[in-house]
């Protein structure tokens, strides 16, 4: 009985009750957990893509804003460097303070509390950030101790975020050069503009610079400036055969580290960007271009016994000499008259082609974007040949004027001038300007003008000094003005194989009982390249020399020197080493 029963429930192919019950609960029970995990994911997901909307789309707070900046590159910015691996410029992270505002349970009271640490905030301008928005930057790069304090705080909503800090070693030395960079560490002057791209993806930037000597200029000029009570100054230092910028000094300068603390106008270049009329110290390239084109020569001169009268204008003599004057002395005494007649015989177009390739016409190429551009007479007329001629009516920077000098002592071969480090083999080839002859009769005459001529004061004992003076009344309301004057000194040194060039220019400097009142580059920036000289030439290996000077055998045929030039040298060393056996 038992097996009929059974038999046709088997021939069917169901399963006994008993299991099936069991397979259906173990089935709906990993559905329902499924389910619930399921939608568990879901929900969280949902929450998730909801707050990113909310951040990125709907609410157009700081956060969004804070979301959206790129992080930093894990290099960070690259450093500057000077020639000799000197840092100028690094960066440090650092950690700056924001606030959401949403999280700040009693604004007036979390600004009371971080007034006590961070206490030069305005509290109304405080409790205003710590009310707005959900992001709020509070103060950007604090310093360790400042984070620890705010941190102690424990106030809510406060929080950081790690940024860099551009931080400037040598503070005012070089700041002119090296420029600075925003908030944001982005580059808005200086070579920290102009190598933003490379800099900001870490790369090193090295420079000419030499901060030894940067710090040594940058001395001098200080104290020059504060001594005549000046309004400002420029100095540099160029390499002759490479144009390399191993100093570039303008006053007042400014603490990059800080630059909103130094009032208006700081930032302004003196050095590259001014553009001043120089005064006699173009006399040198008059000379030059007469002496290279044939105009002329050593023995040539002009007559200078009165001033000179064109149109409306009188060209005059600063100490007037009153006769003949050969060319030698039309350099050495300054002559105005001198050289406005010798660059008439030069010609305009003759006078434009030199200055020119002089780089004297153009805006210079060194890589800062503060770089003034020349201002020159249009139209070019007889009248502006002569005071070219002596340094009126042009306004070069003083970077520009010392590249040209530059020229004019190393062999005729104009280079531009640089602010970065060139290896020996990128050193351009140079544009023949002026002949390697004519370049060391140059050398000669401003040796003369040292030994002999208005830039006696930087002349020292041991080292060969040459250069030239120059001192230009300023032009204010359209009218020159005596008591407004850019006196300058532009020397090089060695001067019998020249290495670099010093340029001071001080800017409308008063005269004082030491300088008798006189307040024109022979009393006022000669002496600073004087004192420079004596300073950096041990630096570089100059010895000095007492046994042996450079000789210009070239005879005057007026009588104002009355012996030959290599045996009045010669006695002029005599008298240095005495003044410096005396000394010691």
């Amino acid at each position: 009985m038992s097996e009929r029963r059974l038999s046709p429930f088997i021939s069917r192919g169901k399963p006994p009750i008993r299991l099936e019950g069991a397979h259906a609960r173990v089935l709906e029970t990993a559905r329902n957990r499924l389910l619930v995990t399921s939608t568990v994911f879901a929900l969280a997901f949902l929450v998730i893509s909801g707050r990113l909307i909310d951040l990125t789309v709907l609410d157009q707070s700081g956060v969004a804003r804070l979301a959206g900046r790129a992080a930093p590159d894990a290099t960070g910015r690259g450093a500057i460097v000077d020639r000799n691996g000197v840092i100028l410029a690094t960066s440090l992270p650092t950690a700056s303070l924001y606030a959401d505002s949403h999280e700040v349970m009693d604004p007036e009271a979390a600004a009371d509390r971080l007034m006590t640490v961070l206490p030069d905030f305005d509290r109304g301008k405080l409790v205003a950030k710590l009310s707005e928005g959900r992001f709020a930057w509070i103060r950007r790069n604090l310093s360790p101790n400042e984070q620890y304090a705010v941190n102690r705080l424990g106030v809510p909503g406060l929080h950081f975020e790690i940024e860099e800090r551009r931080v400037y070693p040598h503070n005012r030395a070089a700041a002119h050069v090296l420029g600075l960079t925003d908030v944001d560490g982005r580059g808005i002057a200086g070579v920290e503009k102009t190598f933003d791209r490379d800099l900001a993806a870490g790369k090193t930037l090295r420079l000419s610079m030499d901060v030894r000597v940067q710090d040594m200029l940058r001395r001098e000029m200080v104290a020059a400036v504060r001594e005549f009570r000046a309004i400002g100054g420029a100095g540099m230092v160029l390499d002759v055969h490479t144009g390399e910028v191993l100093a570039m000094v303008s006053l007042p300068d400014f603490d990059p580290n800080t630059p909103g603390e130094d009032g208006v106008g700081v930032r302004f270049n003196r050095a590259a960007k001014g553009v001043y009329e120089m005064g006699s110290a173009f006399k040198l390239f008059t000379v030059a271009m007469a002496l290279d084109s044939g105009t002329t020569t050593l023995r040539g001169g002009y007559d200078a016994s009165k001033p000179l009268r064109v149109a409306r204008h009188t060209i005059r003599d600063y100490h007037a000499e009153n006769r003949w004057l050969s060319v030698p002395e039309i350099l050495v005494h300054s002559s105005n008259i001198g050289a406005a007649q010798m660059a008439l015989d030069v010609g305009g177009p003759a006078q434009r082609r030199y200055l020119g390739r002089f780089g004297l016409l153009t805006r210079s190429s060194v890589e800062l974007p503060e770089s003034g551009r020349p201002l020159t007479p249009k139209p070019w007329r007889d009248i502006n040949t002569m005071t070219v001629g002596f340094g009126h009516g042009i306004a070069v920077s003083p970077l520009q004027l010392a590249a040209a000098v530059a020229t004019v002592v190393n062999g005729g071969l104009w280079r531009p001038p640089t602010v970065l480090l060139r290896e020996r083999d990128a050193i351009p080839a140079g544009e023949r300007v002026i002949s390697a002859r004519t370049s060391a009769q140059l050398r000669g005459l401003m040796r003369l003008v040292v030994r002999y001529g208005t830039g006696r004061k930087a002349d020292v004992p041991g080292y060969l000094i040459g250069g030239k003076t120059g001192t230009a009344e300023k032009l204010v309301a359209g009218r020159y003005r005596r008591d407004r004057r850019i006196s300058s000194f532009v020397g090089a040194f060695p001067i019998d194989a020249p290495r670099y060039v010093v340029l001071a220019m001080i800017d409308e400097p008063k005269g004082n009982k030491r300088t008798l009142n006189y307040a024109t580059g022979g009393w006022v920036a000669a002496p600073v390249v004087g004192r420079l000289v004596t300073r950096m030439a041990p630096l570089f290996g100059i010895a000095p020399k007492l046994d042996e000077e450079l000789e210009v055998k070239w005879k005057p045929p007026a009588p104002a020197i009355k012996k030959p030039l290599f045996i009045a040298v010669k006695e002029a060393i005599a008298d240095a080493r005495g003044r410096q056996i005396a000394a010691n």
